[in-house]
């Protein structure tokens, strides 16, 4: 059933995704931009997190739960270092991620040898 939640929540945050790439005139940037925006604010507010607990990766891996990871990173950053928690701490919880991202990323340009426009 795990598996049923993360693909029916995953697969609904893509369509929401998909409708306003072909019903409005947004772009994919500004799209991506206010998924990170509204996952910032619902994790905030401390409603992303019944969300990703009930629907696991289908909640934490499109782009919205990266902006849930970071206020969640910013207030516990502010927690344990104060007012300069709020640079710091959304920074070091999406830490893992953004290496990881780096890596795979030179990996494939090592393996696949992309070539310029």
């Amino acid at each position: 059933m795990q598996y049923l939640n993360a693909f029916w929540v995953g697969g609904v945050i893509c369509a929401i995704a998909q409708v306003l790439i072909d019903k409005t005139k947004m772009t994919p940037a500004r799209i991506l931009v206010s998924f990170v925006v509204a996952g910032v604010i619902l994790g905030s507010l401390g409603l992303y997190e019944p969300i990703a607990d009930y629907a696991g990766a289908g909640a934490t891996v499109p782009i919205i739960g990266f902006g849930n990871t970071l206020a969640k990173g910013v207030m516990k950053g502010i927690a344990e270092k104060g007012f300069i928690g709020i640079f710091t701490g959304g920074a070091s919880a999406a830490a893992g991620g953004i290496a990881a991202s780096i890596f795979f990323g030179f990996v494939m340009a090592i393996i696949f040898k992309p070539k310029q426009k």
